[in-house]
């Protein structure tokens, strides 16, 4: 399921994992999350995110890290 959500290629913002069809960082999700943040505020500031890519990555954010994402890539 992971590869519908999340993009990572050295294309693309130099190999940080992206959610898929965009270029926004999963890193900024789990930043809002962190900084008190709701869903719905991070997806009226990155409106070509889908909630339903959020909402799996928000139930996964303490199983898998942004590292893990990477050696699961090889990048």
């Amino acid at each position: 399921m992971k590869e519908n959500i999340i993009t990572i290629s050295p294309e693309i913002q130099s190999g940080a994992p992206v959610f898929t069809g965009t270029r926004v960082p999963v890193k900024n999700l789990f930043d809002y999350i962190k900084g008190g943040d709701t869903i719905d505020e991070f997806l009226l500031h990155f409106p070509s995110v889908k909630r339903e890519q959020v909402e799996f990555l928000k139930g996964m954010r303490k199983t898998i890290s942004v590292e893990e994402l990477k050696k699961e890539q090889n990048y």
